[in-house]
């Protein structure tokens, strides 16, 4: 493989990416300051504003880099600009051999800049097809390709742009159109949580696609190669999974649905969601404000996962106890309220659930895909049965 490619000139994509931060954001600020905004709510126009407005695009361009922190249901741009900086910053810490770059970003591949190509291309792919969707009035999961297929291809294939590229159409021509149909055909007519379309349309069109991949080798390659490691121990030095250990995980453990994995992502995308939430309390979350609610389940999701199934991180270096970050939790707290019984119950049941039924599906799937698809398989099934039964104990209705 050509070393140029692996990381394209070294540091040049971590910068561009936070000069695309500052930029967008400093366009932001000129266009409220300005007054062309229509409305002023609190500092910042809120989730209300910006959808009523898609048509305008200064409101679309919101959506679009909203769509990058959708993952973990905050849907607003300062968080993920947070997410993209901070992963930025951990890269190139990374590459440097820096001592407080965490967990090293991409399971320790050095794949970051090839994945959030393959990633952010796949986004802005989904967006030109299936943007329109959004006329329909009603949330619809075009940020799915950002945060599946495209990043998985690229974990599993290697660097080069012939495999960011077709992880990317691929993303766009299968990943979102199955999350479309099932999050409106089946989510929406069954009242069901809307995550279980996300991730059931991830599932189904990324087996598709490893498919493809296996039938039509010249997608992702031009020469037969062996198979790349699926994951690196996120701590390659000795360590005794103490109490700083666990704290840093937890904190990893938000960023590691985009498959960063690495505390300072984490720390960007949660202050950029804090920092949404202090200029308007309706702008991240969809405006229900319930971000803090909503963290505080998360982060308790997290740790009594992490603490649980601590053995499992000794024994396999990596282990998926961020998956009630991104599915049962949320979901739950949106759907039910963010009551102290709703964010324990949720966060307990999601955390001592999902990680083991995702390791035991990953681990039965052929060596041709990427075992992410079961830990989207696990986020689809635990949230179907979690949800009702956290229903049933509160006493709470939607």
């Amino acid at each position: 493989m050509d070393n140029s490619l692996e990381h394209p000139r070294n540091s040049f994509i971590p910068l561009l990416l936070m000069c695309l931060a500052i930029s967008v954001t400093t366009s932001v600020l000129i266009e409220l300051l300005s007054g062309r905004a229509e409305a002023w709510l609190g500092l910042w126009p809120d989730y209300a504003h910006m959808v009523a407005n898609l048509q305008e695009p200064l409101a679309r361009l919101r959506w679009i880099a909203g769509d990058i922190s959708e993952v973990a249901f905050y849907k607003h741009e300062l968080p993920a600009l947070g997410l993209l900086a901070g992963a930025a910053l951990a890269h190139w810490a990374n590459r440097n051999g820096m001592s407080w770059q965490g967990f090293a970003i991409c399971y320790g591949t050095g794949l970051w800049p090839w994945l959030v190509i393959s990633s952010l291309l796949g986004l802005l792919f989904s967006h030109a097809l299936w943007g329109w969707t959004l006329s329909s009035g009603t949330w619809q999961p075009t940020f799915v390709a950002f945060v599946s297929l495209p990043a998985a291809m690229v974990l599993l294939f290697g660097a080069g742009w012939k495999v960011a590229i077709s992880g990317a159409l691929l993303g766009a021509l299968l990943v979102t159109p199955a999350s479309l149909l099932l999050v409106n055909y089946l989510c929406y007519p069954l009242e069901l949580p809307v995550v279980i379309g996300n991730v059931g349309g991830m599932a189904i069109a990324s087996v598709l696609a490893f498919i493809l991949s296996r039938q039509f080798p010249q997608l992702v390659r031009s020469t037969p190669a062996a198979k790349a490691p699926q994951v690196v121990p996120a701590a390659k030095a000795e360590t005794d999974y103490g109490v700083v250990w666990t704290l840093r995980r937890v904190l990893a453990d938000f960023s590691e649905a985009p498959f960063f994995g690495n505390e300072l992502a984490s720390l960007g995308l949660i202050l950029g969601a804090l920092l949404a939430y202090w200029i308007s309390p309706g702008g991240p979350v969809y405006g229900s404000h319930l971000l803090l609610e909503m963290l505080a389940g998360q982060a308790l999701a997290s740790f009594i996962g992490v603490l649980f199934w601590r053995n499992q991180w000794r024994r396999l270096g990596w282990y998926p106890t961020y998956i009630p970050i991104v599915s049962v939790v949320p979901a739950a707290v949106l759907m039910l309220g963010g009551s102290w019984q709703v964010i324990v119950l949720s966060a307990t049941l999601g955390a001592l659930m999902a990680p083991p039924l995702a390791h035991a599906i990953s681990q039965r799937l052929p060596s041709h895909m990427h075992g992410y698809i079961g830990n989207v398989l696990s986020m689809a099934i635990c949230t179907l049965a979690i949800i009702p039964f956290v229903r049933l104990v509160t006493g709470v209705t939607p």
